[in-house]
């Protein structure tokens, strides 16, 4: 009798703690403090809902028990945050938000691999990551204005949206993706970012601007635009790459414009480019060739200083045919292909051989100097009647 006076109080007690344990888990938020408050955590196995980590966290913050949160976990202006991390967790059903943490500087979380969506801004004080996962799964990816170096840890195997900018000391970025469902946005990072992609078969959009290499040697098929703009790599190599957009629908466009250093492109296999095929203002580059390219649904647009261009198999021009050297060209071999409807190149025909200012469909004009090209847009042409449109000449699938 006495040992059940005993027993009954402390099953009372375990059964609180059981409930309570039960109803932080299971609760829609729960918000985030102090380590004190993290640590309720640590019987969860699940948390049902979403975890906040609160504006007044500071310090560590260590959230180790649960191993999957269905919601989102988030931390936004925890200005006394220094360290945030997970020995549990492997899955986030929803968001990882974090922003304007200026002081976080380690993010570690041992278990992750799978996420919906990473959205990292303003993170000034985090050079790396610590995801030994590794992070392999995740629809949405935005790491933006950041100290990060590298992005190890973070190897995804198909993404739909990524977007990487803005994070001046990144010098790397290699990942086994092999297909992006949305689009792919580099730009404006340190400026001596090499991006790696030796997986990727397939992309729906890419853009890349500001970085020192793009490695794409797997790459078959860009479903809609490829873009290289402003960088600084000598040379882009798609040796796979067949088809940019759809020449059915005249949807997609491949646009090299601005690399001040590029001295070599090499597309070898490229057969069809659904829009426009524009080559302007890469002050390096003196040669372009398409040896396979039959199929253009836009219009030509090659402008800068090269000799004259290789499209020794065209059959099908769309759009119009711009083509403006600094160079001496010879431009007979593709007036003979002009001509409007029935001919290969069916719109308007512009070719201009040695002329010092040469211009491309959109206004945006190189004029050769005794020192430098330079490049200004100073108007618009009646592009439209080359079956060019604006934004296919100078688009941006993030503004």
């Amino acid at each position: 009798m006495f040992a059940q006076k005993l027993l009954l109080p402390a099953m009372a007690v375990f059964s609180i703690a059981a409930a309570q344990t039960a109803t932080i888990c299971s609760q829609p938020t729960v918000t985030v403090n102090s380590q004190a408050d993290a640590s309720l955590l640590a019987d969860c196995s699940t948390v049902s809902g979403s975890i906040i980590i609160g504006s007044t966290a500071s310090g560590t913050i260590a959230i180790n028990g649960p191993q999957q949160v269905k919601g989102n976990l988030t931390s936004q202006s925890a200005g006394g945050l220094v360290s945030l991390s997970s020995t549990s967790i492997s899955s986030i059903g929803g968001e990882f938000r974090l922003f304007n943490l200026t002081f976080l500087s380690t993010l570690q979380f041992d278990a992750l691999t799978s996420v919906k969506t990473i959205y990292w801004e303003a993170l000034p004080a985090l050079p790396s990551l610590a995801f030994s996962g590794p992070l392999s799964k995740a629809d949405s990816v935005t790491i933006s204005n950041t100290f990060l170096t590298t992005l190890s840890g973070i190897n995804l195997n198909t993404v739909s949206t990524l977007q990487i900018d803005n994070n001046n000391n990144l010098k790397a970025f290699d990942t086994q993706i092999a297909n992006i469902t949305n689009a792919v946005n580099i730009n404006a990072n340190g400026n001596l970012l090499a991006v790696t992609f030796p997986n990727l078969i397939w992309a729906a959009n890419m853009t890349f601007r500001n970085v020192s290499s793009v490695k794409i040697p797997s790459l078959a098929t860009v479903n809609g635009s490829l873009g290289f703009y402003g960088n600084y790599m000598d040379s882009i190599a798609a040796p796979n790459l067949t088809s940019v957009g759809s020449f059915a629908t005249g949807v997609g466009s491949l646009a090299i414009v601005a690399n001040g250093k590029l001295a070599n492109i090499t597309f070898p296999a490229l057969r069809s480019v659904g829009g426009a095929d524009q080559i302007a203002n890469n002050t390096a580059l003196d040669a372009i060739s398409f040896a396979s390219l039959t199929s253009v649904g836009g219009a030509i647009d090659f402008s800068g200083n090269f000799t004259t261009p290789e499209l020794p198999k065209l059959e099908d021009v769309k759009g119009g045919f711009n083509v403006q050297s600094q160079q001496a060209i010879t431009c007979s071999g593709f007036e003979a292909q002009s001509g409007g409807k029935g001919s290969i190149i069916q719109g308007k025909f512009i070719c201009k051989s040695a002329t010092a200012t040469t211009e491309t469909l959109d206004g945006s004009s190189s004029t050769t100097s005794s020192s430098s090209s330079a490049s200004s847009t100073s108007k618009k042409s009646d592009a439209t009647n080359f079956g060019f449109s604006e934004a296919a000449l100078g688009f941006s699938l993030f503004g």
